[in-house]
C-alpha cells in the first residue's frame, strides 16, 4: 500500500478497524435477506460472495483479511446465513400460504417472478431448491414457493443445506481462489480502498436499479398502475405437492 490512501476519507485501515466483525455480519445479513425475504431479490448475492472471498486475502492493513478470520470460516458462516435464510423463507411461505401472493405489483413484488420460479419447479422438481441458488430472483422466491406448496420439509431442508453450502461456501472460496491468480491478489491489496468504495456504491446502485426497473414494469402492467393479485389468482400461483417430487419434462402435460 502507498503511505496515503488513494481516497483520503476512505482509508482502508480505518474502515477495517472500525468494521471489525461487523463487516462479516453485514455480508451474512445481506445473504440471509436475499434467500429469506421477498425483498432479497434486489440484492447482489453472487457478486458479494466473490468479493467476500477476494477480501479474505491478507494485506498490509488486514493481515487476516478484511473479516479478520480464515476464509474457510468466512465461507461456512456465509453458507450458514444462506441456509437459515432458506429455512425462514420456507417457513414464511408455509405459514402464510397462497395469501402471501395477494399483494400489489411493485418494485418489491411481481407475479412474473413467482411464475418464473414456478416454471423452474415444474421443470426440475425439488432440485430447484439447489439450482435456484445460482439464479437471481428465483433463489429468493423458491423457498417461499416451496413453503406455500408444502414441499416435504425434510427433503426441502436437505436440498436447502446442499444449495447453501455449494453457493454460499463455494462462491466465497472461489473468490478467494481468484485472488491467488498472479497479479490479482496484489491488485486487491494495493487498491483495497477503491475496491471497498466500488463495492458499496455498486451494491446501492444495483439495488436501486432493480427496484426502479421492477417498479416501472409494474406500472406498465396491462391493468394499469399497481394491479393487485386477488385471492383466486394467488391460489393459482401455489404449486401442487407433486411438483416437488421429481423433475418434469417441459413437454409433459400438466395436471
Amino acid at each position: 500500500m502507498t503511505d496515503a490512501a488513494l481516497i483520503p476519507w476512505l482509508d482502508p485501515e480505518t474502515i477495517i478497524t472500525a468494521a471489525g466483525p461487523w463487516a462479516l455480519l453485514v455480508v451474512c445479513l445481506i445473504i440471509f435477506a436475499e434467500t429469506g425475504l421477498l425483498v432479497g431479490f434486489l440484492l447482489p448475492g453472487d457478486t458479494l460472495l466473490i468479493m467476500a472471498g477476494l477480501l479474505s486475502h491478507p494485506s498490509a492493513v488486514a493481515p487476516d483479511g478484511v473479516f479478520g478470520i480464515n476464509v474457510w470460516f468466512v465461507g461456512l458462516l456465509i453458507g450458514l446465513a444462506a441456509f437459515v435464510g432458506g429455512e425462514v423463507g420456507y417457513l414464511i411461505g408455509h405459514k402464510a400460504g397462497p395469501a402471501i401472493f395477494e399483494r400489489k405489483e411493485s418494485g418489491l413484488f411481481s407475479v412474473k417472478n413467482v411464475e418464473r420460479t414456478n416454471a423452474f419447479f415444474e421443470r426440475f422438481g425439488g432440485l430447484t431448491v439447489i439450482l435456484a441458488r445460482f439464479v437471481p430472483i428465483v433463489r429468493t422466491f423458491a423457498p417461499i414457493a416451496a413453503g406455500v406448496g408444502h414441499m416435504n420439509k425434510w427433503k426441502y431442508t436437505l436440498y436447502n443445506l446442499i444449495g447453501a453450502l455449494i453457493w454460499g461456501f463455494g462462491l466465497t472460496v472461489l473468490g478467494y481462489g481468484i485472488g491467488l491468480i498472479p497479479g490479482v491478489g496484489d491488485f486487491v491489496a494495493e487498491y483495497i480502498d477503491v475496491i471497498l468504495l466500488v463495492a458499496v456504491i455498486g451494491t446501492v446502485g444495483f439495488v436501486a436499479f432493480h427496484y426502479f426497473r421492477e417498479r416501472a414494469a409494474a406500472k406498465r402492467a396491462p391493468h394499469g398502475g399497481d394491479p393487485e393479485t386477488d385471492a383466486a389468482e394467488a391460489r393459482s400461483l401455489a404449486l401442487d405437492t407433486d411438483t416437488f417430487e421429481q423433475p418434469h419434462s417441459p413437454d409433459a402435460p400438466k395436471g
